[in-house]
């Protein structure tokens, strides 16, 4: 269920759309970096990923991740770049939008 806030006509019971954007891009890119780290045989532990955005209007304007671990920041770094490659959700931001009525 997604919903949106009262003042914007929800009935707040539920994230908004763009709040649950936010956690697929957070999520996928987690399993992107833990994805790398496995294939790469470097050892991941408390990996935490928070996704944000930044409105302009009715869409991001922008959007970002913060990763974090118990991993030195040089090594982090190294697989959140080649995360950023193999994540479909971020990847998929870029792509072309269509629509259609029945």
């Amino acid at each position: 269920m997604v919903d949106e806030p009262v003042d914007v006509g929800g009935t707040d019971t539920g994230p908004r759309p763009t709040e649950m954007m936010l956690s697929a891009v957070a999520s996928c890119f987690t399993l992107a970096i833990a994805h790398v780290a496995r294939k790469h045989d470097k050892p991941l532990t408390d990996l935490e990923v928070q996704a944000f955005g930044e409105y302009n209007g009715p869409r991001f304007s922008k959007i970002w991740v913060v990763a974090s671990s118990g991993l030195p920041k040089e090594d982090l770094l190294w697989l959140a770049d080649r995360a950023s490659r193999v994540c479909y959700v971020s990847n998929s931001l870029a792509c072309e939008f269509e629509y259609t009525v029945a």
